[in-house]
């Protein structure tokens, strides 16, 4: 291994001789030195076996015109084999050894393309003897001109004489005009020798393998009769070397610029060639050798190329007329049958690409059609819109009044099974009464036979042990009972008042409705519980012989003897219990809170003082905290008050101002009239009262009448900031009895004086904006309150709802019962968690397995939904805002109610009698709306207070969203399941099919289309973007995949990336 120094230079040399990226030079530089020696080895035992001169001087031998016959022929033996050894050299040598070819020394292309010019020569000259018949005239032909820009000024000896000619276009000059000899005739046959060679082939293979590499490649394109010498090749008898310069032509068209020249190369070929069309020669090989797919195949590929790679639609159709009036849309149509698979790639790519300017045409004009029509749909659009919302208000209207009429006529139903209730109860009660009446009369009556039987059998001597024995004899069927008093037989309804007042009061807590007074408690109750009342004077005594007193009589001197009580009594509130004392309580404490707090006063600061972000207590919340005890302000007389706001005053501020001093300072300033208003407040109200554009008389004098035509209702809500203060009034009335001139006064100071002496100012300005604004407010209110009473009724009674949750809830239970135990219901919010429950293979949720129970197992609750009414529109109302509101309004009518009973306006006395019942009903829909939302949420488990309808509407919204969503999911994974399906039946009846050759042909051959119409999406546009290997890059992706223009059909894109395409075209 050399020494290090001796190691770089080598490596350096082995690197440049590689024509490598910087990427790929960064990576071999950091390998370590042995490494370095490895790669420097590899790359020395590469000799180069001829230099660039060698291979140029045999080029320049050949095309040596003084050779003798004899000679050239022992020479051009060996001259493919050297040209073969060239493009080798060429394709593998480094770039060094590339640029020392086509270095101003060597001139390697030139040489190149004067030896292929010099090889296609009697093919060019054949051919135009051969059409013009073997005239001696077509000694001028066209061919003779491609000779004389290839040699420039050395002219070859001609066997005739000079001709003068004229100039011709060429690629890269202007017009100019030379005058040369034809070539000679020994050059002629010497061509010939060489064309029967693959002299031709071989020579566009190395300039293909030169234009390989970026500087050889702008070379060729800068180069005058390169890319016409390589278009001329052409007329070579070989399909190989003619489909060889095809792609490479198709290839350069697709590089920036290169469109051009192609173009102008078969300018050039026509010209040369005779021909009275561009391209004519080229169809004509391309109808003719049908044989060869090869050349038929790249013929078709620069055909698509050439026409459909241009960016201007118009010169595409152009150059797509130029092949029509070839007769290529024939030949297309003869070749449609053919079964090579590449060629029929090739003719559908073109096929795609073609513009047909009669469809487009048509097409333009359905669009404008279309467009049109278009915008006459979304005017109608609007107007049904519109007419829908008007529709939509309308019914959910009408749906508010007959929910109201159904909420009522349920609770009609309601009051009336109370009532059948209470007079079942009652019944039974009578006829319980009655039985107990019966069974006491028949007990009094064998008491008494037991009695009289008692009193024959003893005597008149001993009633008494007679007595006891009776007692004694009946004391185990009945209880203890003197004899009855003959006087008592209770009626009915005095019987049943008893049994209903000790007993039954203190149950029921129903006291006896008495007439319009306020009914007194029925004795022995109280609103807490039945207590026993003081016993009434007993009865007068039965007739002798006394009896002692009968259980009759007990019961009646328990309870008084009054009227008997109507049969129903509606509960009075409150009668469970009492709760007033927890309430007057509570309102006994908020008093001693609120003024155990001192009020403390803000703090006036010399400079301005950072805000503390703190979150503070409210006053409510101090008592019984650390915070009760403690006096700030008694600390503040102990700092350096000053010192801190110096410490912490915020930026920008200059030295402290006294504010007493800069107030005495204001009135030195002589402003040319009064004013007694602050200055930014007299400033505003100036504003304000120029967009109101009238006179300080007339908006006081509207003001007064209430006449909301002079002055707009936003003036006066403006106004509502400039109501006149206290201060404000003190100093206008004192400026008065000081007998001052108003003219002194500024506009906006007589303004406020003429404007304070309104009466009652603030409550006319407050009437005005109510009366304003109430017809908005209204018919804002109206909607979001029928909406509530609309979502709220149709959640309730919706059956189908109730079946949903019915089987979430058997879900739940059956997932959840063995580790928590069964439920009896759910809270709404629960409805979220559907979404987070998945499978185990995760690819779906609860929720869309309950949707699939559904449509499988209870198809008729799936569109539950519909019976949700304006749910989304609830979710949006705001409940307590709406009630606020319409407060508001209520507020508002009494507001102007006063005001009328003190003057009696006509505009007022308008307002009340148009407005006062539209007030009343909005209040009614406002009660409904709050009664039904409150039954709604206790109707599924929840509360008002800590659901509101911002919360609990949402959760129907949001679950009826997502169920519809997993509903459209479930759908969609059933038609894939489907096609899927049917795909594999697909496939095995393919299977089966494909036994029969014809069939499996015509199969490769979709396959391969479809394949390659696939991969199209994929490949971007391979253009020259100025590195090494670019052209093969673009010929092997041509092979790959044929070129489609980016305006082509829709099902078959190939160059589909515009930014690519922009940046390199």
């Amino acid at each position: 291994m050399p020494d290090p120094a001796e190691l770089e230079e080598r490596f350096s040399i082995a690197l440049n001789s590689m024509n490598l990226p910087p990427d790929k030079v960064r990576l071999l530089r950091s390998y370590d030195n042995e490494k370095k020696w490895e790669l420097i080895c590899d790359q020395e035992r590469f000799q180069v076996k001829n230099p660039p001169h060698t291979y140029i001087q045999k080029l320049r031998g050949f095309l040596d015109p003084a050779v003798t016959r004899k000679k050239f022929r022992r020479r051009v033996q060996e001259s493919t084999q050297m040209l073969r050894e060239l493009e080798i050299s060429l394709r593998t040598n480094h770039i060094g050894w590339v640029r020392e070819f086509l270095n101003e020394e060597n001139r390697g292309l030139d040489v190149l393309v004067e030896y292929l010019s010099f090889a296609q020569y009697a093919v060019t000259f054949d051919g135009e003897q051969s059409e013009a018949g073997g005239e001696v005239s077509s000694i001028d032909s066209p061919w003779s001109r491609s000779i004389e820009d290839l040699h420039g000024d050395c002219s070859l000896p001609s066997p005739s004489s000079s001709v003068p000619r004229a100039a011709r276009h060429s690629i890269s000059s202007t017009l100019v005009t030379r005058s040369n000899t034809l070539p000679s005739r020994r050059t002629l046959k010497n061509s010939r020798l060489v064309c029967k060679k693959d002299d031709v082939h071989v020579c566009v293979m190395c300039l293909r393998a030169i234009m390989n590499y970026q500087y050889g490649f702008n070379m060729v394109m800068s180069h005058p009769h390169a890319v016409n010498e390589i278009a001329l090749s052409l007329n070579n008898r070989n399909p190989r070397t003619k489909a060889l310069v095809l792609e490479l032509l198709a290839a350069v068209c697709l590089v920036r610029g290169g469109h051009e020249i192609i173009l102008s190369a078969f300018d050039n070929f026509k010209t040369v060639c005779s021909e009275s069309m561009r391209f004519e020669k080229l169809m004509e090989h391309f109808k003719n050798e049908d044989d060869n797919i090869d050349f038929l195949v790249a013929c078709m590929q620069f055909i698509n190329i050439v026409v459909h790679s241009v960016e201007d639609m118009n010169f595409r159709v152009h150059l797509q007329y130029d092949f029509t009036k070839l007769n290529l849309d024939d030949h297309l149509e003869r070749l449609k049958h053919t079964e090579s698979d590449r060629l029929q790639v090739q003719i559908q790519a073109y096929l795609d690409n073609v513009f047909d300017v009669g469809t487009l045409l048509e097409d333009a004009e359905t669009k404008t059609a279309a467009l049109e029509r278009v915008e006459e749909l979304e005017e109608s659009l609007g107007t049904m819109s519109e007419r829908l919302l008007d529709v939509e208000n309308e019914a959910m209207l009408k749906i508010v009044e007959l929910e109201k009429q159904l909420m009522q006529t349920n609770k009609d139903l309601d009051h009336v099974r109370e009532v059948y209730a209470s007079a079942n109860s009652q019944v039974h009660t009578l006829r319980r009464m009655v039985r107990e009446k019966d069974q006491t009369i028949r007990r009094q009556s064998r008491l008494e036979r037991q009695a009289q039987e008692a009193q024959q059998a003893g005597g008149p001597g001993a009633p008494q042990p007679q007595r006891g024995e009776g007692d004694g004899g009946v004391a185990d069927s009945a209880s203890p009972s003197p004899p009855p008093c003959p006087n008592l037989s209770p009626s009915p309804e005095t019987i049943a008042y008893h049994s209903m007042g000790p007993g039954m009061s203190g149950a029921s807590g129903m006291p006896a409705p008495p007439p319009p007074p306020p009914p007194p408690p029925m004795p022995g109750t109280v609103s807490n519980g039945p207590y026993p009342a003081p016993p009434p004077p007993a009865p007068p005594p039965p007739p002798p012989p006394p009896p002692p007193p009968c259980r009759t009589s007990e019961l009646s001197s328990s309870v008084p003897m009054p009227p008997p009580p109507p049969p129903v009594a509606p509960p009075l509130p409150g009668s469970g219990g009492s709760p007033t004392v927890i309430f007057n309580s509570g309102l006994a404490e908020g008093p001693l809170k609120l003024f155990s707090v001192k009020i403390k006063k803000p703090i006036q600061t010399k400079f301005r003082m950072p805000v503390l972000n703190w979150v503070a207590l409210k006053p409510s919340q101090i008592n019984g905290t650390v915070f009760n005890d403690i006096d700030d302000e008694s600390i503040l007389q102990d700092l350096d008050v000053e010192g801190f706001e110096e410490l912490f005053k915020t930026k920008a501020q200059g030295p402290a101002v006294d504010l007493t001093l800069s107030r005495q300072k204001l009135p030195q300033k002589a402003p040319s009239k009064v004013s007694l208003l602050e200055a930014n407040r007299a400033k505003n109200l100036a504003i304000t009262l120029r967009k109101a554009g009238q006179g300080s008389e007339v908006i006081c004098r509207a003001i007064h009448t209430f006449d909301l035509r002079t002055v707009r209702v936003d003036f006066v809500e403006c106004l509502m900031r400039f109501l006149p203060t206290e201060a404000e009034v003190k100093l206008l009335r004192q400026y008065e009895r000081d007998r001052k001139p108003l003219e002194s006064l500024s506009d906006e100071d007589r303004f406020m004086m003429q404007f304070s002496r309104i009466e009652r100012l603030n409550q006319r300005m407050s009437i005005m904006t109510f009366m304003g604004n109430f017809t908005d407010n209204v018919q804002m209110l109206t909607p979001q309150l029928h909406a509530m009473i609309a979502a709220s009724v149709s959640i309730k009674s919706s059956q189908k709802l109730k079946k949903i949750l019915e089987i979430i809830l058997a879900l739940g239970n059956y997932m959840n019962s063995s580790k928590r135990g069964a439920v009896y219901g759910f809270k709404l919010q629960s409805l979220d968690l559907l979404l987070e429950t998945k499978s185990t293979d995760r690819t779906q949720t609860l929720l869309h397995y309950i949707a699939n129970v559904v449509r499988e197992k209870y198809p008729a609750v799936s569109l539950f939904y519909n019976e949700l009414h304006y749910v989304d529109k609830a979710a949006a109302v705001s409940l307590e805002n709406v009630l606020s509101d319409v407060k508001d309004l209520q507020r508002g009518m009494e507001l102007t109610w006063r005001e009328f009973s003190v003057q009696h306006n006509a505009t007022l006395k308008d307002f009340i009698s148009r407005h006062e019942s539209r007030l009343s009903k909005l209040q009614e829909d406002a009660r409904i709306a709050q009664d039904a939302f409150e039954d709604v949420v206790k109707f599924f488990g929840e509360s008002s207070k800590t659901m509101p309808p911002s919360v609990f509407f949402p959760i129907f919204v949001r679950f009826i969203k997502a169920y519809r969503l997993a509903e459209e999911e479930n759908e969609q994974r059933r038609r894939q399941e489907q096609m899927l399906l049917e795909k594999l039946e697909q496939e095995e009846q393919q299977q089966e099919e494909t036994k029969s050759p014809s069939h499996r042909g015509k199969r490769q051959q979709q396959e391969l289309i479809t394949e390659l119409r696939r991969r199209q999406g994929k490949d971007s546009r391979h253009v020259y973007e100025g590195k090494d290997g670019a052209i093969e890059d673009i010929i092997t992706a041509l092979k790959t995949v044929p070129f489609t223009a980016r305006s082509a059909k829709r099902s078959s894109r190939f160059f589909c990336d515009p930014a690519h395409s922009e940046e390199h075209y």
